[in-house]
């Protein structure tokens, strides 16, 4: 049974920085691209950044710069690391295969205060 588990949101300030983690158990994770997506508050839900499995890296416009996407194959997991925080990247992140594919884990909140 395919589980994802997220960890590492929090509150911080505007301009700090937090690092996310996604652990995925009972995967082929090594063959899989991988994506951070997160979710605000009344809006839809939407990719972040994504890596496939030679390393290649995408991430949005409004993120470049600030958030960093990268993967262990062997420890089966994702991470996120997000500086320079902004009250707008508030939301629960969550980490999935691209395309979708496995079932949604509970999701990391990640709250930036002004």
């Amino acid at each position: 049974q395919v589980q994802l588990v997220e960890s590492g949101g929090g509150l911080v300030q505007a301009g700090g920085s937090l690092r996310l983690s996604c652990v995925a158990s009972g995967t082929f994770f090594s063959i899989n691209t991988m994506g951070w997506y997160r979710q605000a508050p009344g809006k839809k839900r939407e990719l972040v950044a994504s890596i496939t499995n030679a390393g290649i890296i995408n991430h949005v416009d409004s993120v470049k710069g600030r958030f960093t996407i990268s993967r262990d194959n062997v420890k089966k997991t994702v991470y996120l690391q997000m500086n320079s925080l902004k009250p707008e990247d508030t939301a629960v992140y969550y980490c999935n295969t691209l395309p979708t594919y496995y079932p949604w884990g509970q999701g990391t909140q990640v709250t930036v205060s002004s």
